[in-house]
């Protein structure tokens, strides 16, 4: 099933209203945005890698954070994991970026308390959207947390955002 997505439909201003739970049963519409979202952005993830994650975050990492997404048109068009005061998961389908989606559900994160990320340093995009919002890194990893060779940014919001 392919999601597709139309802008028209969105608020033109995200709110917090306007983000739901993510329920199990969304969990296919969410992995579709997770997949979409990573092979958009995640230039250095090869086909296998992709293959290795995908069943790790419906399988395990989605049950591991508390959900939450935003919708158009009844699809999910973009979605956000907390756990453990930390932004865990903050993916956007390819055809929603630019529309504030991702700036609304971090500051619907921020909200409730949340001023940490990991983020991939490979992707510039994620990295420079975090540092865009307030955030700073506080430490670097070399690998991600599977072992694989992705390093990983700590940030932190900073008390000035």
């Amino acid at each position: 099933m392919k999601v597709q997505l139309d802008a028209i439909y969105l608020p033109v201003q995200m709110k917090s209203e306007n983000i739901y739970p993510v329920n199990k049963t969304d969990y296919p519409l969410v992995i579709e945005v997770w997949e979409a979202s990573v092979r958009a952005t995640h230039h250095f993830l090869t086909e296998a890698d992709i293959q290795f994650y995908k069943p790790l975050i419906l399988d395990q990492y989605l049950d591991a954070v508390d959900l939450y997404c935003t919708k158009a048109n009844g699809m999910i068009s973009g979605f956000l994991g907390l756990s453990d005061g930390m932004v865990q998961m903050l993916f956007i389908h390819p055809d929603s970026r630019g529309l504030s989606i991702g700036k609304a559900l971090l500051q619907f994160a921020v909200e409730k308390g949340v001023k940490k990320v990991d983020v991939n340093e490979q992707n510039q995009q994620a990295v420079g959207f975090y540092e865009h919002m307030g955030f700073v890194v506080t430490n670097r990893s070399e690998i991600d947390g599977s072992g694989k060779p992705y390093p990983i940014l700590s940030m932190e919001l900073t008390d000035q955002a």
